[in-house]
């Protein structure tokens, strides 16, 4: 009898992983790392004992954007037994749709009520950027906005979970702002839309059927795939031009110790066809492969700067 309810709450906290898919996290941990080890690259103030916090909160924000997606694509009909990019959690009805709807509020109530310390601290500006993030992850796919659905996802990935999150956790630390922390977000903010335009591009025939509009189906599959190597190249072009500028020193050459990774990935989308998903089942999880690759090098870099000059 305890074999068997040892091996129920362990399948219960399996479906429960699942459904929150930490794997993606980094695309999270990632920005708010950034944010870090840019301010201690400069000559600011730092409140370290504020990183650990600052990182909670944007998983919380994370999962609940997760859960609340898993929710909506799945009782509109989009998410099915056939489909790649959601956990499956509800397809295969391990989890009831109430009991995600509800863990997605819980997350979310959980990254806010800590976040309010965040506030305390920094004032109305952290209270702001907080806001912007828990609505952004929320309406993602909840109505009325549900801006997933209206070919917005791109914009709003970029921005939320780029900018926004690498000021803020620039700003929850130092409690100040710099203009090159802004450029420097941009590389991410490049590779983090490329995940879900990954994701998009091998679903362009199922997001069509299911009536929602993303840019790769309003695009199509060739003018996606161009896409895709855009803002992969865009990555890498906005780093050149940050050294080139002085933003960030020549450290910051180191990111591009990830270009075989991002070659294979534009090969994998060059090489695939029309109407072929299962060609590209993985590509996402590729291209945020990619995304912490990068992001990981240019933490170090950052570090090194900091160090050795």
């Amino acid at each position: 009898m305890r074999i068997h309810t040892q091996k129920s709450v362990s399948l219960f906290i399996g479906h429960w992983i699942q459904a929150i898919r930490p794997f993606a996290f980094t695309a999270s941990i990632i920005p708010v790392t950034l944010g870090a080890v840019f301010a201690f690259a400069g000559p600011y103030p730092i409140r370290w004992e504020l990183f650990p916090l600052v990182l909670v909160c944007a998983l919380f924000f994370h999962a609940g954007t997760n859960l609340v997606n898993d929710y909506y694509d799945f009782t509109r009909g989009i998410d099915t037994l056939d489909s790649f990019g959601s956990s499956r959690i509800l397809p295969e009805h391990k989890l009831t749709p109430r009991q995600i709807h509800r863990s997605a509020l819980f997350c979310f109530g959980c990254g806010f009520g800590l976040g309010i310390i965040l506030v305390i601290i920094h004032g109305l500006p952290m209270l702001g950027l907080g806001m912007i993030g828990l609505l952004g992850g929320y309406f993602y796919t909840a109505r009325p906005v549900e801006y997933k659905y209206r070919a917005l996802g791109d914009i709003f990935v970029f921005i939320l979970m780029g900018p926004l999150m690498v000021i803020g956790s620039f700003f929850a630390l130092t409690g100040t702002y710099h203009p090159g922390i802004f450029y420097v977000s941009l590389p991410i903010g490049f590779l983090v839309t490329a995940i879900l335009h990954a994701n998009n591009l091998r679903d362009i025939d199922h997001d069509r059927q299911a009536r929602i509009k993303t840019f790769a189906n309003m695009l199509g599959h060739r003018n996606a795939q161009i896409e895709y190597l855009i803002l992969i190249g865009g990555a890498y072009l906005s780093v050149l031009i940050l050294i080139i500028s002085r933003t960030i020193s020549l450290w910051g050459i180191l990111v591009f110790l990830s270009v075989p990774v991002a070659l294979k990935n534009i090969m994998a989308i060059e090489k695939s066809k029309p109407h072929t998903p299962q060609d590209l089942a993985a590509i996402d999880k590729e291209t945020a492969k990619l995304h912490f690759l990068f992001g990981a090098l240019m933490i170090v870099s950052f570090y090194l700067e900091t160090i050795i000059t």
